[in-house]
């Protein structure tokens, strides 16, 4: 008889899903974050939110804020705040770049997706954005929906 192995399940990623929507993405990046104490395992359940976070450059650092990730409910060590600034795991060359980049008026840093790599480590997709006026928002809702059509469209034929 085979054993039956309990697979736990686990969240394969945490997408910001209004990013692409808001802001019109013009680079993209992968960093590592520093996590402390159980939240990487409230991350694994699925529990974080990157809804209205933002990455920041302070002191050639660079923190992601405003990042929701739940206590998880087993741990009764700590109690971290759920929201505090996390440290972004960078090389000096390209916080550098980064912080050039920002510079110029308009672009921000924003997280967009939040997965773990092949070897268990929590990273996060970070994308040089900028905002988006209304009239592109509309134009992008239109181009979709025309798209989704036309998929429709070849699938009935």
């Amino acid at each position: 008889m085979a054993k039956e192995q309990k697979k736990t399940q686990y969240a394969t990623a945490i997408l910001n899903r209004k990013a692409r929507h808001e802001y019109l993405i013009l680079d993209t990046m992968v960093a590592g974050i520093e996590l402390k104490g159980s939240e990487v395992k409230s991350v694994r359940l699925g529990k974080a939110s990157l809804n209205e976070s933002y990455a920041i450059i302070h002191r050639e650092e660079a923190w992601l804020e405003n990042m929701q990730i739940t206590a998880y409910e087993h741990n009764h060590a700590e109690q971290l705040d759920p929201k505090r600034s996390r440290k972004l795991l960078l090389k000096r060359e390209e916080i550098h770049k980064l912080q050039s980049k920002l510079q110029q008026k308009g672009l921000t840093l924003i997280p967009l997706k939040a997965f773990f790599n092949k070897r268990g480590v929590l990273k996060i997709e970070l994308g040089l954005a900028k905002g988006k006026k209304l009239y592109d928002k509309r134009e992008s809702i239109k181009t979709r929906d025309t798209e989704r059509q036309l998929h429709r469209l070849k699938q009935q034929y």
